[in-house]
């Protein structure tokens, strides 16, 4: 199974660079991450539930 990825820059990287990730949607169940300095380096990948939950965190 082919799966279509668009990544996006979070929203709260700014326009300057700097750190920040990229993710990436397509897949129903896994949630791709990367380095945006570096987008062909290594890939995460996250389970759905544990990547909302990672995020649910931050934003508390």
């Amino acid at each position: 199974m082919k799966i279509n990825r668009e990544w996006r820059k979070s929203t709260y990287s700014g326009g300057e660079g700097g750190n920040c990730l990229e993710v990436a949607s397509g897949h129903p169940t896994l949630i791709p991450v990367r380095d945006s300095k570096n987008p062909l380096g290594p890939t995460l990948t996250f389970r759905a539930e544990a990547w909302t939950a990672f995020v649910a965190e931050l934003k508390r």
